[in-house]
């Protein structure tokens, strides 16, 4: 699969932008805060529906301007797939595939795979245990629309079990047929979410070492372990047990919801122990273990982004990460870097063609004599 043309209007400080792309290696070259990120995230948006900041779309457009809209061409499996997404200030967005309008943004999840490696992925491993769980729902939604549903659904009741809480604290006699019916449901519901999260993580283990090792040359070993409550509880029998205490905190103390992923570096958590070249070496690592598994999963090589990957690593991870990347174990790529020195090392190694975008101010523009090599 592949991403063949790429139209932006109004989006952040993208004026306007028809860009014709390779089915190789895509680098989009210039001075921080030209719009290089900003072009990645509309590609990253046509696949998750939204943009990887998390910003509300009324933040995407571009300042003085009503609305936005991205338009994707894809080739992948003998066929095109036409992606259009429209939003104007006080609309509904719309969001189309081959001229038809989504019902549910949901549906659309996990048809165009697609990884990202950004400096915003450090935060995994400093931020809370709720990060790491969206990395793993997002990156299993994609490609297991029981998952995505199940989780939803978990997510549901436990709104419903929370509000059913802080109702119940206001009465003297709390009644627990209600309460009950939840936990029941969310007992199922959670237990195979938290059975698939261990799965994911169990895959990626050895795929993350090898990457790791590539990267750091073998310099030190990584790991990481699914950490859940449900290792010594039933899911039900807790949320029975935690019934008491729950009533007096008026919100739910158990469940998949406070599981966390463990990211380690020998024995050691890696957000005490490592270097910062270290922990941006295990992010990107993890990333292109992520890829494989998705690749696997869903029998097509997933579109991989790289955004400012090569800021704070030392030469040699870096050039490690540059003969990865040039390699052919990944198909199409987007990279984005300041430095056009770095980007020919990649492009010199490249065993597949590659073209090359100037990008200031917002706009884009291909590089003349630079394009596909032969």
């Amino acid at each position: 699969m592949n991403l063949a043309s790429l139209h932006i209007l109004n989006y952040k400080n993208v004026a306007s932008a028809d860009i014709e792309l390779s089915k190789g290696i895509n680098c989009f070259v210039g001075d921080n805060g030209a719009g290089k990120t900003n072009v990645l995230d509309t590609i990253y948006y046509m696949s998750f529906c939204k943009s990887y900041f998390g910003l509300p779309d009324s933040q995407n457009i571009r300042h003085g301007e009503p609305f936005f809209v991205l338009q994707g061409r894809y080739e992948t499996e003998g066929r095109d797939e036409d992606v259009y997404i429209g939003f104007k200030r006080g609309s509904k967005k719309q969001f189309k595939r081959n001229k038809k309008e989504y019902a549910k943004f949901a549906d659309h999840i996990g048809l165009l795979p697609l990884v990202i490696v950004s400096p915003r992925d450090e935060s995994l491993i400093a931020e809370s245990a709720e990060a790491r769980r969206k990395y793993a729902d997002s990156v299993i939604s994609q490609c297991d629309r029981q998952y995505l549903d199940g989780l939803m659904a978990y997510n549901r009741l436990l709104t419903q079990r929370n509000a059913l809480l802080k109702q119940m604290q206001d009465q003297e006699t709390a009644d627990m047929t209600l309460l009950d019916v939840i936990d029941q449901q969310m007992s199922a519901l959670g237990t195979s979410v938290s059975t698939k999260r261990r799965e994911f993580v169990e895959w990626l283990r050895p795929v993350l070492n090898r990457f790791y090792a590539q990267i750091s040359s073998e310099a030190e070993t990584v790991g990481m372990h699914y950490v859940t409550g449900l290792d010594r509880y039933d899911l039900y029998a807790g949320l029975v047990e935690a019934r008491p205490r729950d009533l007096i905190l008026g919100y739910t103390s158990r469940g998949i919801h406070k599981d966390d992923i463990e990211f380690t570096m020998g024995e050691y958590p890696i957000r005490r122990v490592g270097s910062q070249g270290q922990r941006k070496s295990f992010v990107i690592a993890m990333k292109l273990a992520q890829y494989h598994y998705l690749t696997e999963a869903k029998g097509c090589r997933p579109i991989l982004l790289l955004d400012d990957v090569f800021d704070k690593l030392d030469g040699q991870r870096g050039d490690n990460l540059i003969a990865l990347t040039a390699s052919d174990e990944f198909d199409q790529i987007f990279i984005t870097d300041t430095d056009m020195s770095r980007l020919r090392a990649v492009l010199s190694r490249a065993e597949k063609g590659f073209k090359i975008f100037r990008v200031s101010k917002g706009e884009v523009k291909e590089e003349v004599g630079q394009n596909e090599k032969a």
